[in-house]
């Protein structure tokens, strides 16, 4: 019997680390306020009726060009190091790997951001994923930033989702995406795939999760009312404080759900070995 693989994905501002990516040291290296950023931001998206994710990026070039201060992959993945988790993480990836793998899964873990991959890539978890969708720029010969490469916004989310469900990771994929394809043959049924987010642009990958059989985890750094009432409207399977770290209520209901993925898997499978037996 083949082990079965177990999806964790993954928000990543103020869901693994404690603020939006570009607060900590990008925005500060261009010598502006981070309120300044993202009022600039605020604008222009109401000024021009513009995506919110499209907005940043471009903020991001026009200032830079303005500064004098070339936006290149270097500088952004630099800015990684700067990033602050929430308590566990560092040492989560390892210990749910270890988990899953004394209990009989393989788990795979992955970024869904309308953050930067750049800035992920350069942090020191980047490579505990098996991929990161996150924004991304094109850059030209000079390697600088000139246009976005790939924007993830709140409700496009849901396509990465899809993606990890079929195995067709490659984003300029799009043929292998819409192909029709058995729910046998997927690589990571829903059923065996968790999203864990902070918040409302969390929702639509939540509610597909809830949908799909799969689980869905909200994590706060102070409760709210926002909070609970993802709880309450069933968006959600779980709420808890955004704490990693080995024995706290998300690690033990994580493992939880790990363990009752496998042995769903493994009832599937003896139900299906039985139907074929018979006919």
């Amino acid at each position: 019997m083949s082990k079965p693989i177990i999806a964790i994905m993954y928000d990543f501002d103020k869901t693994l680390c404690t603020k939006d990516m570009q607060n900590y040291r990008f925005i500060p290296s261009m010598g502006i306020k981070v309120s300044e950023f993202w009022d600039f931001t605020n604008d222009v998206q109401q000024k021009e009726k513009m995506d919110s994710v499209l907005a940043y990026m471009y903020a991001a070039i026009k200032i830079s060009r303005e500064k004098n201060i070339p936006l290149k992959r270097s500088r952004l993945e630099e800015n990684g190091k700067g990033i602050e988790f929430f308590p566990g993480v560092i040492s989560w990836f390892e210990r749910i790997n270890r988990y899953g793998e004394e209990h009989g899964a393989r788990i795979e873990h992955y970024v869904i951001s309308s953050g930067m991959k750049e800035i992920i890539d350069g942090t020191i978890i980047s490579g505990e994923f098996k991929n990161i969708f996150a924004c991304e720029y094109l850059y030209d010969s000079d390697g600088v930033a000139v246009w976005p490469k790939t924007a993830v916004n709140y409700t496009n989310k849901t396509q990465f989702v899809y993606r990890i469900n079929k195995g067709v990771l490659d984003v300029s994929n799009d043929i292998d995406l819409n192909r029709s394809m058995p729910d046998d043959s997927k690589r990571i049924p829903f059923t065996n795939m968790i999203y864990i987010g902070d918040g409302l642009s969390d929702v639509p990958c939540m509610k597909m999760m809830k949908s799909y059989g799969g689980k869905a985890i909200a994590v706060y750094q102070s409760l709210d009312d926002k909070v609970c009432e993802l709880l309450r409207k069933d968006r959600v399977d779980y709420i808890y404080p955004a704490d990693y770290t080995e024995g706290s209520g998300l690690d033990k209901t994580m493992k939880d759900i790990i363990k009752n993925m496998i042995i769903a898997d493994k009832l599937n499978e003896e139900y299906t070995k039985q139907l074929k037996s018979i006919e």
